[in-house]
């Protein structure tokens, strides 16, 4: 019994730390939607913030684990990144367009080349 509250004492310790670190201002991301990241990056001694962009094909986890995984073709090759979304080196994430899709995660993309990659828009107010 003494470990069962033991157990849930560190949960909540954890919860707790993880809420510090949490990012408040992100935005609504769902499969389909293209997206901006701005990345951070140090060259030497300076820092700034390179853009990528892509369509999100899959979301995974959950609180401060949450990823997305944004893929883009650059001449002519797909390339995938994972995001860790509250990781400090994510400087911002813009959504550019909403998709409209069926699937939770949209890796039949990788096997499409062309104008068969393209996904329909979804019209919402949010935007």
């Amino acid at each position: 019994m003494w470990l069962l509250k033991e157990i849930m004492h560190a949960q909540e310790l954890i919860r707790s730390i993880e809420a510090e670190h949490l990012k408040e201002k992100l935005p609504e991301v769902y499969v389909g939607d293209t997206v901006r990241v701005g990345v951070r990056i140090r060259e030497g001694n300076k820092e700034r913030t390179q853009p990528y962009e892509g369509t999100v094909i899959a979301k995974r986890h959950g609180g401060i684990n949450e990823t997305i995984t944004v893929r883009r073709i650059f001449q002519g090759i797909g390339v995938e990144r994972v995001f860790l979304l509250h990781s400090p080196r994510v400087a911002d994430i813009k959504v550019m367009r909403r998709g409209k899709v069926r699937r939770a995660k949209l890796y039949y993309l990788r096997d499409r080349v062309g104008k068969a990659t393209r996904i329909k828009q979804r019209f919402d107010r949010s935007l």
